[in-house]
């Protein structure tokens, strides 16, 4: 009896072990299934938007090739694909499709942008899906364009500058616009940022200049942009260099300030000089156009300056005048953090369980604290943070970043008012502080 129950155990054993042992095969091959999946998106999510030469020069190439094939065209293909002036020098940034590229055009510096990798990722001019189509004149491809314009930055056709600078171009080209013409306009205009450097580059100096395109990549000029992991935001001595390749007179006295004996009180001095440029720069996008210009992602790495100190804003996707604003405001919510859009916020109506379309901070506000109050920091000025104009000065970096000038308008106004005072007077004072108290201040390191 006994031998025949003991096989019976040991059949059993021997199947329950067999099953474990294939339950747990079966839970490594899945697990590591798993683990390879999980490798394979990493690689295409991180390395897919890798920013390397090869792929920035294989963009390049298509946009060429299919220049070539008649596809695309623009002011700046012919340098691009045939006579090589403008050349091709390292990738800047690349993430989902956006692509930025450093050249030299000429000898120049610029930088090429889309938002898009390819041209065909872009939506075409639906009256281009036609064969047949007829050719479009001048004032077809204007009236189309306003209402892109319209749509992407939500402007009113008579507020936008956009009907003169083209319009201008189709008379003295004296022919309609070939299917590649509109092709690659269209593809422009599809990106907000491209349309709202058009629309205002004769009316700003505080954005970035166009200078061409070429297919769905239009050139800007290259400056110094701001860098957030730096105490410093601005590197003065970079600036000092593109001085010096613009072959101006200025150059040598630029750069004579960084050897002078007061060479760092001349470097804190261009701190207040970009300190006074944002002031402006907020003003201006306030006051100067037809709707106030919100800017919802404020960070040194969107700005820039140019070699006389001016502050310029070289991204814009965040940018937004008020009808647009308003627009993205006013969504659905339970609580104000519901009704924060980046730096743009408003608050939020609990009976209605609706965001306000009222912006309740202000750029001003914003820039104060996220720029000034990290320059004008006591820990950065160090045994200067002492002197009386430099207190005045923290007090109201403080009052600004505390203010919301939404709603706080007239408060606003009187802080940026002591801010230009104390800046213009710190101007005044530089040179003779430097000399009262007998030695050079270098927290800011610039």
């Amino acid at each position: 009896m006994w031998p025949p129950r003991r096989g019976c155990i040991l059949r059993w054993l021997g199947l329950r072990v067999f099953r474990r042992t294939t339950l747990l095969f079966a839970l490594f091959w899945f697990g590591f299934w798993v683990f390879l999946n999980g490798l394979v998106f990493v690689h295409r999510t991180i390395f897919s938007d890798f920013c390397t030469n090869d792929k920035s020069k294989q963009v390049l190439q298509r946009v060429c090739k299919e220049y070539k094939q008649g596809i695309l065209t623009g002011d700046l293909c012919e340098d691009l694909c045939v006579t090589r002036q403008l050349e091709y020098k390292r990738c800047l940034y690349f993430e989902n499709g956006k692509k930025v590229i450093k050249a030299d055009w000429r000898g120049v510096p610029v930088v090429l942008k889309s938002k898009l990798e390819n041209f065909s990722s872009y939506e075409s001019f639906s009256l281009l899906d036609y064969q047949d189509a007829p050719d479009l004149s001048p004032m077809d491809i204007v009236f189309y364009a306003m209402l892109e314009i319209k749509s992407s930055l939500g402007l009113e056709v008579r507020n936008a500058t956009v009907p003169q600078l083209w319009s201008q171009r189709l008379r003295e080209q004296g022919r309609p616009y070939s299917r590649a013409e509109v092709a690659s306009l269209w593809s422009l205009l599809q990106q907000e940022e491209y349309a709202f450097f058009k629309v205002l580059q004769d009316l700003s100096r505080h954005v970035v200049k166009v200078l061409g395109s070429c297919g769905h990549f239009y050139a800007v000029e290259y400056l110094i942009a701001g860098h957030a992991w730096n105490q410093n935001l601005f590197s003065l001595e970079e600036i000092s260099g593109l001085s010096g390749s613009a072959g101006d007179g200025s150059s040598s006295s630029f750069s004579h300030s960084f050897s002078s004996g007061h060479g760092v009180w001349m470097e804190r001095d261009m701190v207040h000089q970009i300190a006074l440029s944002f002031l402006e720069m907020v003003r201006h996008f306030e006051n100067d156009f037809s709707h106030r210009l919100h800017l919802c992602d404020i960070k040194p790495e969107n700005f820039a300056i140019r070699k006389d100190l001016t502050v310029v804003a070289i991204d814009v996707d965040m940018a937004f005048f008020e009808p647009k604003m308003q627009d993205i405001l006013e969504q659905n919510c339970t609580n104000d953090d519901d009704c924060n859009f980046f730096d743009c916020i408003s608050k939020c109506d609990v009976h209605k369980n609706k965001c306000g379309s009222k912006r309740i901070n202000s750029n001003l506000q914003v820039i104060c604290d996220k720029i000034f109050r990290l320059w004008f920091s006591p820990t950065l000025l160090g045994a200067r943070a002492g002197l009386p104009l430099q207190v005045a000065l923290q007090r109201a970096v403080q009052d600004c970043a505390e203010t919301a000038g939404g709603e706080e308008t007239e408060r606003s106004h009187a802080i940026q008012q002591r801010l230009l005072a104390i800046l213009k007077q710190l101007l005044r004072d530089g040179p003779r502080q430097g000399d009262a108290e007998g030695r050079s201040h270098t927290a800011l390191n610039f």
